[in-house]
């Protein structure tokens, strides 16, 4: 088997801010306070997953990578043959690090660069790259618009595992796309197109573009209201991002964090944008089956966990538990998927399996449907 040469980049502090309900890690000071406020970075842990299906042909491997938290720590602990090529400026890592790293990484004839972040790292490596060199996302940010990530940090694993394989894999252009996160944390999301890069497409393993707007069928929109109100007694209701669970609390005459998570309990709004601490110190005082969660997905991504929503973390997710899971969505919504599963990305892979399976949507009042959950191994 020929010695493939794999880059990797990680930004150390993407998706840094999602558990705080920072809503990302872009700006000046963000992470710094994000830390202050008990975050941890992840996106390593997310790139080891990654990195771990790759460990069958660690022989045949030498990762080209940034020192220390960059790649280097991630490549070595795995094993790997690493040769670190860029020295890190400074103690924090910034975008500059991240465009100085994929220049020299490319100057080193990698096959492939591998790179773990959120669209602001993506837009960096474009801003390097652009569409002339074949590269792959390990999703580590809270917003994943771009369709140049992976729909799982393991699914990025299973395409490069088919590069070095030498199985036929499709080159094929895919955008990048990131918002204002300043007008994101106020609730505003404004996408905008920064460009495109080549990536290597398997269609189990690479996510689309992330659908935007609001659903259009406000009739069908109503009748999964209703049906969610119907059913709401004294239990305490934690409500997800989006927008079909935002109409939800219009209908409820509620205010709502379209991109953040509430709580309700006896159709009464107890707490706004509440970060994973604040939910956990909430649900503590809650009996088993006490806590329901309502949840929606990404529309023409399938992500009910992992994207947006960090806040959620596995801690949160067992506590309330996949019993009190309540998805609603659009069947139109659904169709827009081509049969493609519901994704389950929560960082914790025993958890992603728990997930896995059937589980009921709800479309409309008093209508249900069983959709695949599954999440790529």
């Amino acid at each position: 088997m020929k010695e493939f040469k794999l880059g990797l980049v990680i930004n150390p502090i993407a998706g840094i801010g999602g558990s705080v309900a920072l809503k990302g890690s872009d700006g000046e000071g963000i992470a710094e306070q994000a830390l202050a406020l008990g975050a941890t970075a992840k996106s390593n842990a997310r790139a080891l997953l990654a990195l771990e299906i790759l460990l069958p042909y660690k022989d045949n491997i030498v990762i080209y990578t940034a020192a220390a938290d960059m790649g280097e720590h991630s490549a070595k602990a795995l094993g790997f043959n690493t040769v670190v090529v860029h020295e890190l400026s400074g103690e924090t890592t910034t975008a500059l690090d991240t465009e100085q790293a994929v220049t020299t990484l490319i100057n080193h004839d990698i096959d492939l660069l591998l790179f773990a972040g959120g669209d602001g790292t993506a837009r960096n490596v474009c801003h390097i790259v652009e569409d002339k060199f074949p590269v792959l996302g390990i999703p580590a940010g809270c917003k994943i618009h771009s369709g140049v990530y992976a729909i799982t940090p393991k699914a990025a694993g299973r395409v490069v595992e088919l590069m070095i394989t030498n199985q036929l894999v499709s080159l094929t252009d895919a955008d990048v796309m990131d918002i204002d996160e300043s007008l994101f944390r106020q609730g505003v999301v404004k996408a905008k197109r920064f460009g495109e890069m080549q990536v290597p497409s398997e269609l189990r393993y690479i996510q689309a573009v992330k659908s935007g707007g609001k659903e259009s069928d406000e009739l069908v929109l109503q009748d999964i209201a209703a049906d969610v109100i119907a059913k709401m007694d004294d239990e305490l209701f934690i409500i997800g991002s989006g927008s079909t669970t935002a109409f939800v609390m219009e209908e409820l005459g509620l205010d709502n964090t379209l991109l953040g998570v509430d709580a309700i309990c006896q159709q009464t709004l107890m707490a706004s944008d509440l970060t994973e601490m604040q939910l956990w110190q909430l649900i503590q005082s809650y009996q088993a089956g006490q806590v329901k969660l309502l949840i929606t997905l990404i529309g023409g991504q399938g992500h009910i966990f992992g994207r947006g929503n960090q806040q959620l973390s596995p801690r949160i997710i067992r506590a309330i538990g996949k019993e009190n899971i309540i998805i609603i969505a659009t069947k139109t919504k659904l169709n827009a998927l081509e049969a493609r599963p519901l994704i389950a990305d929560t960082g914790d892979s025993e958890l992603d399996l728990e997930l896995s399976g059937y589980l009921a949507v709800t479309t409309g009042y008093n209508d249900q449907v069983l959709y695949p959950v599954d999440n790529v191994q």
